[in-house]
């Protein structure tokens, strides 16, 4: 058994596919089924199935599966420290982001990662929160922002930083140059809504389990109340456009209109009686130590995220 041969397998098994692997890998898909074939000969055991849908690990390859994962990831370990002892931090980090972030901060977090890291190769994905489970489940992601994450024990978290949930409506009761400059200023000028108002009014959400969604769902059965759900949209973009067309309104944090140039066509209110505090979490595999380099892109986030948050948490 050698590490490449190690390597296919667990990147096929992981993508379910010898055509995703090939490509992943950059590596014809004739030359990387030989490997794998060889790998099952010396082991004597058949560690894939494969189908017409793709290829899935036997028991026998869930088990290689299992501690291959944790043998590319020592050996990832090894190239570190060896980097480390002539100065240079190197490797490859995966981090996920959320779609409502992932404008605000891609561009700060790798410039940031380039300053710190510079030879390091930095990876970014973005998602919703079930795939970036998966991801840190199966090695893809190192790392990822998620909402309101649920602990438990397969996991470490860090709190990066909370935020207040507001109302967000299309703008009808100002003309443009009376418009608010930025989402912050719109919520203090903004009169306050209450929780129970937001229930008698339609609301456009994503579809459970977003973590918005359930995070609403849970503060409104708390005073007895349950949202008036006029579409589930899954895209915060497609959300606020939808808003800003007067579709229905949303509940959303109000750094999410970073994603369009001009709050202008927004009215954004706080929410009292309770007020929906989100955490933004960043999580990581309890399975696999942290690299030196990893431990300094943690880092990174925590500091690129909390100058970013400083507008909206004044």
């Amino acid at each position: 058994m050698d590490l490449k041969q190690l390597e296919y397998f667990v990147r096929v098994a992981e993508l379910g596919s010898f055509t995703r692997a090939s490509i992943a890998l950059d590596v014809a898909q004739p030359a990387l089924s030989r490997q794998i074939r060889l790998l099952e000969v010396e082991l004597h055991q058949s560690l894939l199935t494969r189908n017409g849908r793709g290829a899935l690990p036997t028991e026998a390859g869930n088990l290689l599966l299992k501690h291959g994962r944790g043998i590319l990831h020592q050996v990832e370990v090894a190239r570190e420290e060896l980097g480390a002892v002539r100065g240079a931090l190197a490797g490859r980090v995966s981090i996920g982001l959320p779609p409502s972030l992932s404008r605000l901060i891609t561009v700060p977090l790798t410039r940031a990662f380039r300053q710190h890291l510079p030879q390091a190769h930095l990876t970014l994905t973005e998602g919703f929160s079930v795939l970036m489970y998966e991801g840190l489940r199966v090695g893809n992601l190192d790392m990822a922002v998620l909402y309101n994450a649920e602990h438990s024990p397969e996991v470490e978290m860090i709190t990066l930083h909370t935020e207040e949930l507001v109302f967000i409506s299309r703008r009808t009761d100002a003309k443009p140059d009376a418009a608010p400059t930025s989402a912050r200023d719109a919520v203090r000028n903004r009169q306050p809504i209450s929780l129970s108002e937001v229930a008698d009014l339609p609301l456009i959400l994503p579809s459970r389990p977003n973590a918005f969604r359930i995070l609403i769902e849970g503060e409104m059965i708390a005073i007895g109340r349950k949202p008036q759900v006029s579409l589930e949209v899954d895209g915060l973009n497609a959300i606020l456009s939808l808003v800003k067309e007067g579709l229905g309104h949303a509940v959303l944090p109000s750094y999410t209109l970073s994603n369009f140039d001009d709050p202008a066509p927004f009215t954004l209110r706080s929410i009292h009686s309770p007020r929906i505090m989100s955490q933004l979490m960043l999580v990581r595999s309890a399975r696999r130590p942290s690299t030196e380099t990893q431990k300094i892109a943690i880092e990174v986030v925590q500091s690129v995220l909390a100058e970013a948050m400083e507008p909206y948490s004044k």
